[in-house]
């Protein structure tokens, strides 16, 4: 059954497969709670409970995607509570054994608070990391005792910053997948002025999504293959896989 897809909220995108690949992979125990920060569609927060997750939260700061992804849920009859707001601010207090994140990431000159509609869903600052730097500060606060936050990005804005960022937050990040993808639309129409400035190699039309794996230090994560380290990543380049970002995902920001 297709996602269920709003005007104004973003459709899930290569990199929302690569997160659910990397998601599989890591497993869900029985019994777990998994927080999804910026549902979209809701895509992350179904394949979530559909590995067997007890309780799934999926936030998004948009109300059509808040809607599109309870209804998806519903129409699966799976159990994931959907809830409105700013990343982490309703889920405040609270802890999960998993949080998949997958953020607005392209780089632009606007910030995500200050567009409306769809390019909520890809608009990330000049560095591409308006929200990542928030999600890495803020996600480990709210990790159980041996969790595990997964999150997935372009390499154009910076692995080896969210991987440092992680680290020093006090989790073992290490990168978990990887794929090129093509540029998308967005990335298409701006490639010319992150060619100026200096963010892509001249002609490039691809770039490189990756996911990070961040378990906390000094417990397993789940599914952990206990191969921590985090240092020497060198991407490829890119933005968001092959959508409409440039291409990329779905989710909080993402939605309109």
């Amino acid at each position: 059954m297709p996602m269920l897809r709003p005007p104004g909220v973003y459709r899930p995108q290569a990199d929302t497969a690569l997160l659910a690949g990397a998601l599989r992979r890591a497993g869900v125990a029985a019994g777990a709670r998994v927080l999804d920060v910026g549902t979209g569609t809701g895509a992350m927060a179904v394949a979530a409970a559909r590995c067997g997750a007890r309780e799934v939260v999926a936030v998004d700061v948009a109300a059509g995607a808040v809607l599109a992804a309870r209804v998806n849920a519903r129409l699966r009859n799976l159990p994931v509570r959907v809830l409105r707001g700013d990343l982490f601010e309703p889920v405040a207090g609270e802890r999960f054994d998993v949080i998949v994140a997958n953020p607005p990431y392209v780089i632009g000159d606007a910030f995500p608070e200050e567009v409306r509609g769809r390019a909520r869903a890809w608009e990330a600052g000049p560095c591409g990391r308006a929200l990542l730097d928030r999600i890495c500060a803020q996600a480990p606060a709210h990790l159980a005792p041996g969790g595990t936050l997964l999150v997935v990005q372009s390499a154009l804005s910076g692995v080896a910053a969210t991987l440092v960022a992680l680290r020093d937050a006090g989790t073992r990040p290490v990168v978990a997948a990887r794929r090129d993808e093509p540029f998308g639309p967005v990335m298409r129409r701006r490639a010319a002025s992150l060619e100026a400035r200096g963010a892509v190699r001249c002609g490039q039309r691809h770039e490189e999504l990756v996911v990070v794996r961040a378990d906390l230090t000094g417990t397993r994560g789940h599914g952990h293959n206990g191969h921590g380290g985090y240092g020497g990543y060198g991407g490829r380049g890119g933005p968001a896989g092959g959508g409409e970002r440039g291409g990329r995902r779905d989710g909080a920001r993402r939605a309109a």
